[in-house]
C-alpha cells in the first residue's frame, strides 16, 4: 500500500470563503462506491511546533466526521464540531474499476448546492455561513488497490498546528481494519457501553454557566466537562486503576450530579445519557492541570480585522462548544456571601479511554 501527500495544501490566508455517515473524525469512516470499492476517511491532527500528542489527541477527539454520497459518483465531505459548526468540508469523485483493481479520485471544492442544503438542515439560522474548502479542484488521479492519499485541509503557520484527511480506497474491505485497531473485534467491557450527552445545560449551585443545542453532543466511555477556575470533571461509571476518580456523583436518567469544593453541578441532557436508562454511581475525577488547546478570548478579531479567519473561527468553535457566556470569573471573600458570577467559557467532550485524556496517571 502506497500513502501520497497529495500535492493540494490549503493555509490560511488561502482560504476562501441520500447515504451520509458520521463518527469522531479520528475513528475511520466507510463509505461503498460504484462497483464493489470502499472509501475510508481518518483525520489526523499533527504540529511542527510544541504541541504535545495529548494535545493533538484533544484536538482531533472534539471534531466529527460525516460523508454523503452524492450524484455522479461524488462524496461530500464535513468535518464539524459537536455543534455541527463547518470546520472544513471539500467533494471527492471517486470511480473504481473492478476489472483493473484500479480508482480513479479527483478533490473539488464543496458544492455550493450540497453547501446550503447542509446547512438548512443542521444549522437553519445560518443558512449563509460559508464553508472553509479547497480553492479549486485538483486533475484525476489513479490510485491501485489499498492506496492512500494524505489531504492537508487546515495548517496554523503560528502553531503549526495541522488537520489532515487521510483517504484510502479498496476493493477488500476487510484490509480496512488492518490500519484500525478500533474496528477489530474485541472482548466486551464497560468501555464499549457510550454515554451521551446533547442539548445540554450545565448549572453551579442553581446557576447555569453553559448549555448548547446540538444533536450531535458528545460521546464516549467517560463523559468530561471543563469550567475555567475550576477544572476538568471527568465521569466514569467505574473506576480506572492509576487514576484519582472518587465515587461522588450520580447518573439519572438524563441527568449528572455531584458535588465538589462545596459547589453542586447539575449537568442535564435532553435525553438518557446511558441507552437504557437508569439511577447508576458515578466516578469523578478532577483534573486541575488541564488546560484548553484553544483560548477562546485569543480567536477574537483584533484591531480592524473584518472577521476571524478560519482557523480562529475552529478555535471558537472547539474551545467554546456553542456554550460561551463572558460574565466575568467568579470572586469570592473568605467569610463573606457573594454573588455567583458565571465562568467565562465551559467545554464539553467524550472518550474511549481514560489513556486518551490522560496518558500517565497522577504523580
Amino acid at each position: 500500500m502506497r500513502n501520497r501527500i497529495w500535492p493540494l495544501v490549503l493555509c490560511i490566508h488561502f482560504i476562501c470563503i441520500a447515504a451520509a455517515a458520521q463518527n469522531p473524525a479520528k475513528s475511520q469512516l466507510v463509505l461503498q462506491v460504484s462497483k464493489g470499492g470502499f472509501v475510508a476517511f481518518r483525520s489526523e491532527t499533527s504540529s511542527t511546533g510544541s504541541m504535545t500528542a495529548e494535545s493533538s489527541d484533544s484536538l482531533a477527539a472534539l471534531l466529527y466526521s460525516q460523508a454523503f454520497a452524492g450524484e455522479n459518483q461524488i462524496i461530500h465531505r464535513v468535518l464539524t464540531d459537536a455543534q455541527q459548526n463547518v470546520v472544513f468540508g471539500y467533494d471527492l469523485w471517486v470511480s473504481a474499476d473492478p476489472l483493473t483493481k484500479k480508482f480513479s479520485i479527483a478533490v473539488l471544492p464543496a458544492d455550493e448546492g450540497f453547501r446550503r442544503t447542509f446547512l438548512k438542515d443542521s444549522a437553519p439560522l445560518l443558512p449563509n455561513r460559508p464553508f472553509a474548502t479547497f480553492p479549486k479542484s485538483t486533475t484525476q488521479q489513479t490510485l491501485d488497490d489499498g492506496d492512500a492519499v494524505s489531504l492537508e485541509l487546515l495548517v496554523n503557520q503560528e502553531s503549526g498546528v495541522k488537520i489532515v484527511d487521510v483517504v484510502k480506497v479498496t476493493f477488500d474491505r476487510s484490509t480496512l481494519r488492518d490500519g484500525n485497531p478500533q474496528s477489530l473485534p474485541r472482548d466486551f467491557t464497560l468501555d464499549a457501553i457510550a454515554l451521551a450527552v446533547k442539548n445540554y445545560q450545565l448549572s453551579i449551585d442553581g446557576t447555569v454557566v453553559g448549555k448548547s443545542k446540538s444533536r450531535t453532543g458528545c460521546t464516549g466511555a467517560l463523559l468530561w466537562f471543563y469550567v475555567p477556575e475550576r477544572g476538568r470533571f471527568i465521569f466514569s461509571l467505574v473506576p480506572r486503576e492509576g487514576y484519582e476518580f472518587e465515587k461522588i456523583g450520580v447518573l439519572d436518567g438524563n441527568k449528572i450530579e455531584f458535588t465538589a469544593s462545596g459547589e453542586r453541578y447539575e449537568w442535564l441532557s435532553s435525553a438518557s445519557i446511558l441507552p437504557n436508562g437508569g439511577t447508576w454511581n458515578l466516578w469523578v475525577l478532577l483534573d486541575t492541570k488541564y488546560t484548553p488547546l484553544f483560548n477562546a478570548e485569543s480567536s477574537a478579531p483584533k484591531g480592524t480585522q473584518k472577521g476571524p479567519n478560519v482557523f480562529e473561527k475552529l478555535a471558537e468553535a472547539l474551545a467554546n462548544r456553542g456554550a460561551t457566556l463572558t460574565l466575568g470569573a467568579p470572586a469570592r471573600a473568605r467569610g463573606a456571601r457573594t454573588t455567583f458570577v458565571a465562568p467565562k467559557s465551559v467545554m464539553v467532550g467524550g472518550a474511549d479511554t481514560i489513556e486518551n485524556l490522560l496518558p500517565k496517571g497522577p504523580d
